[in-house]
């Protein structure tokens, strides 16, 4: 069994700075579809950045330029710089190891104004 742990989440003012962490039970590289979701109170989960089966990254428009995925062989991170009020949310480490989609339980996010 596969397990991933979100850390890294808190309070910040808008414009601050937060890295997540996500560290992975087994080497990092044996899980695929790594990624970063979120999900704002009320709102749907969402993809926020992750990381392809050829290290392409990827990134939800809302956070272009702001946020940056990156991995070592044990850890996702996200590096999130220039935070906003709408980045509030419950972020979620996700990952496929082989068939089986395995999430974190998430960590709190909280940009205030």
């Amino acid at each position: 069994q596969v397990q991933l742990v979100e850390s890294g989440g808190g309070l910040v003012q808008a414009g601050g700075s937060l890295r997540l962490s996500c560290a992975a039970s087994r080497n990092i590289n044996s899980i695929s579809d790594i990624a970063w979701y979120r999900q704002p109170p009320g709102k749907q989960r969402e993809l926020v950045a992750g990381i392809g089966l050829r290290g392409g990254k990827h990134y939800a428009d809302s956070v272009k330029g702001r946020f940056t995925v990156s991995r070592d062989n044990t850890k996702l991170y996200l590096q999130m710089n220039s935070l906003k009020p709408d980045d509030t949310g419950a972020y979620y480490c996700y990952g496929k190891y082989g068939t089986v989609s395995i999430w974190g339980q998430g960590t709190q996010v909280t940009v205030t104004s």
